[in-house]
This record gives C-alpha cells, structure tokens and sequence, in this order.
C-alpha cells in the first residue's frame, strides 16, 4: 500500500516475516564470498599501493575495477607557488608506486616544469582546474588530464587535500578519493 498519507513503514499484511527472511538469505546469497587466494592477492596489492585494505576494498568495489593510476592535486603534493621540486618525503612515497601518477598543477607553476624538475615520479600532469572554474570546466580539466595518460577514469584515485579538490572526483566520474594526509603517510603496520 502507498499513497497519500502513506509512511512507508513496515507492511502490516500477514507474511511479512516471512518475506522479511527470505528477503535477507536471498540478499546474502548474492554475495559473492571470494576464495582465500583472492583476499590475499588484493591485500598483497593494497600493501603494494600503501593503502589500508579497507580503503582499497571500498574503491574496488565500488569502481568496479583496481586501481590503475592516482591523480594528485598540487596541494596534495605539496608543490608551492616557486618551488616545483617535490618535498623529499613525497618524491620517495611516489617513486615505486606500482601505478599511475598523475598531477594536476595550480598556477604559476608550470606543468612542465613540474615533470622536468621531479624526473620519473610522475607521469603526465596538466593545469588544474580554476578555483572559480564551473563544474563543466573541472569535468573537461580533470577527464583530459586522464583520457590524455590513457587511463579509465573509474580506476583512478584522486589524492586530495582540500574540500574543493575532492569535488574533482564526481565532477570527473573518478573511482574514488584518498586524503593527501593519510596517502603520504608513514606506513603503519
């Protein structure tokens, strides 16, 4: 029953409690159990990625896909108007990740010069988007700097370290988002 004056609380028509169990064995029965082995190798690749498995689980299954590259706001970064060398603690975090590195670049600094000053740890970075910019404009920014690096935007993580960069993620159709502070640092275990 629904309609005007309806709240959509519990149906009181007789079988409901019933319906209600056979709902949530059927539920549960949908969901996959994955075998040992597979746990295992996606924990062995979250380790490898420096991400707590939850979080790589979440992004997972959530994408639908692993995780094949991250893109990194500047302030992620830590990158300063002047200075476009990354700080050493970044430089060593983003030297053997075993996936993409993507960078979108604040103003003044350079894209390029970013990629010349901080050879082989990152691998494409473009302008990021305006502060001002709508949200067609971070759409189009962010999706070019992806589709450009030949990569899905659904297995693309971003790392970001402010509110407004973190809307480049559904702005984009990113797989999911990773804070700068927790991305960089120091392991854990």
């Amino acid at each position: 029953m629904s309609g005007i004056g309806h709240n959509n609380g519990p149906s009181m028509e007789p079988g409901h409690g019933f319906r209600k169990v056979a709902w949530t064995k059927a539920r549960a029965a949908l969901l996959p159990t994955l075998p040992l082995e597979v746990v295992r190798t996606r924990v062995a690749r979250a380790k490898r990625l420096g991400l707590p498995y939850r979080t790589y689980a979440t992004i997972r299954a959530t994408a639908g896909h692993d995780i094949v590259a991250f893109l990194f706001s500047g302030n992620a970064l830590d990158l300063r108007p002047r200075r476009v060398d990354l700080p050493a603690p970044v430089a060593e975090r983003l030297t053997d990740l075993p996936a993409g590195r993507l960078a979108a670049i604040y103003a003044p600094a350079g894209p390029e010069d970013v990629l010349a000053a901080n050879p082989g740890r990152l691998d494409a970075a473009a302008r990021a988007p305006d502060i001002t910019a709508s949200w067609r404009v971070v759409r189009d920014s962010v999706s070019g700097l992806v589709t450009g690096a030949r990569v899905p935007r659904d297995g693309v993580v971003l790392v970001a370290a402010t509110a407004l960069e973190r809307d480049w993620c559904a702005a984009a159709g990113l797989a999911g988002i990773v804070p700068a502070e927790g991305f960089f640092a120091p392991p854990t275990d």
